[in-house]
């Protein structure tokens, strides 16, 4: 009985609503933190040194405007990115609403994070790109000696599709200070949907699926008829299920895309995919999960081609240059990529691209940065390094084992 009076307990407290935090964020010492934290990175960009010429004097104008609701969303400069698709960006001027947009998340960012699933990583502190892949590789390892489906889907125009009065409705779900929902109003409603490149937009487009993964953990299987919940992650809008059981998934397809559709104001694309993983890139009776940058098989992880594309580019122009470009500016140039790489089963591809007194130098440091961590290895140990078969090279890994 105390189990569950806990148990009771913590969910009444996720749904409690959260009031009396609008006097928090107008703050003068809120606003200052905002400030601190907005500027990181951007010091020396136009908007923050036009704000530093007054920049008290900007703080308190500020916080005056909140106090008054006479605080309105600046102007945007809208333009398009193409790389790696088309979107259309929406920008802010670093002072107001940058400021502002910080400030809210200072007191709201905790309230929010405990409103999101598990299972949701995108744009969350210690979750992320590598924290969604850690728990792909748990799934796929978890469904060792039996079939593994996979269900894809993808919601068609996410950020600019989303319906202003559902949004509203769901952040009044956890929050109903009224001060507070009159600025996050203003501010929902400055663009049209959500607009990307907003700091706001990223929180509230996990709030906007929040409910729809939890009704996905702890009602989606019991609808179709089905004994345990599915194995799913959530990164944005691209949202993967797992099961032994291929029409669980083509059942569960039907249900989520009535929820979306009748809840949320959210279509599904019709490039929806339900498959076996294979088991290896050789393997023709599956394919790959291709998801957050990597492509995952039951026994493989590789690059996704993008960005393998990208890199063995990058890597061309550095070993291109005359003279030879030092080793710690190599190192810098191709840190995004190395970061990707050391995730997935890519030593071989890095070590035919990347030059030799370079590429042994760089999977030193990355050995020893990596050692003892719970991610998969780039710089596996010897026992476990079964595509490793040159006598050579196992003398050199342990020679190096023996120096450190």
């Amino acid at each position: 009985m105390k189990g569950r009076a806990k148990k009771a307990r913590k969910q009444w407290q996720k749904m409690k609503r959260v009031g009396n935090l609008y006097e928090k964020i107008i703050s003068l010492d809120n606003l200052r933190l905002a400030d601190e934290k907005a500027r990181k990175g951007k010091q020396k960009s136009y908007g923050v040194r036009v704000h530093d010429r007054n920049r008290e004097a900007n703080i308190l104008r500020l916080h005056e405007a909140l106090r008054t609701k006479t605080f309105k969303t600046s102007e945007y400069d809208i333009f398009k990115v193409y790389e790696p698709k088309e979107r259309i960006i929406y920008r802010l001027p670093y002072y107001p609403d940058r400021i502002v947009h910080h400030a809210i998340l200072n007191v709201l960012e905790p309230i929010w994070v405990s409103v999101f699933t598990y299972n949701t990583y995108s744009c969350i502190k210690d979750r992320g790109i590598e924290g969604c892949a850690r728990r792909v590789d748990n799934i796929i390892r978890k469904f060792e000696g039996r079939p593994l489906y996979c269900l894809k889907i993808d919601i068609k125009k996410f950020y600019p599709s989303i319906d202003h009065d559902v949004l509203k409705c769901i952040v009044r779900r956890k929050i109903k200070d009224k001060d507070l929902l009159w600025l996050l109003d203003e501010i929902i409603d400055s663009a049209p949907g959500l607009p990307i490149g907003n700091y706001l937009s990223q929180y509230l487009a996990n709030l906007m699926l929040s409910y729809f993964m939890h009704w996905v953990n702890e009602r989606l299987h019991t609808e179709i008829g089905r004994q345990n919940p599915f194995d799913a992650t959530e990164y944005a809008d691209d949202i993967v299920f797992f099961s032994d059981n291929k029409e669980d998934l083509h059942k569960a397809f039907t249900s989520i895309r009535h929820y979306l559709h009748d809840k949320l104001k959210l279509n599904v694309k019709d490039n929806y995919q339900v498959f076996p993983i294979a088991y290896n890139r050789y393997d023709k009776h599956g394919r790959a999960l291709d998801y957050v940058g990597y492509k995952f098989y039951r026994n493989q992880k590789l690059l996704r081609k993008s960005i393998k594309q990208n890199m063995c580019r990058a890597v061309a122009k550095l070993n291109a240059k005359e003279p030879s470009v030092p080793y710690k500016e190599y190192k810098m140039a191709i840190a995004p990529w190395i970061g990707w790489a050391k995730h997935s089963d890519s030593k071989h591809l890095l070590k035919s691209i990347i030059k030799n007194e370079t590429y042994y130098g760089i999977l030193r440091h990355e050995a020893l940065e990596i050692r003892g961590s719970r991610q998969r290895e780039l710089y596996l140990p010897l026992e476990h390094s079964r595509s490793v078969r040159s006598r050579e090279f196992r003398k050199r890994r342990r020679a190096h084992a023996m120096a450190v």
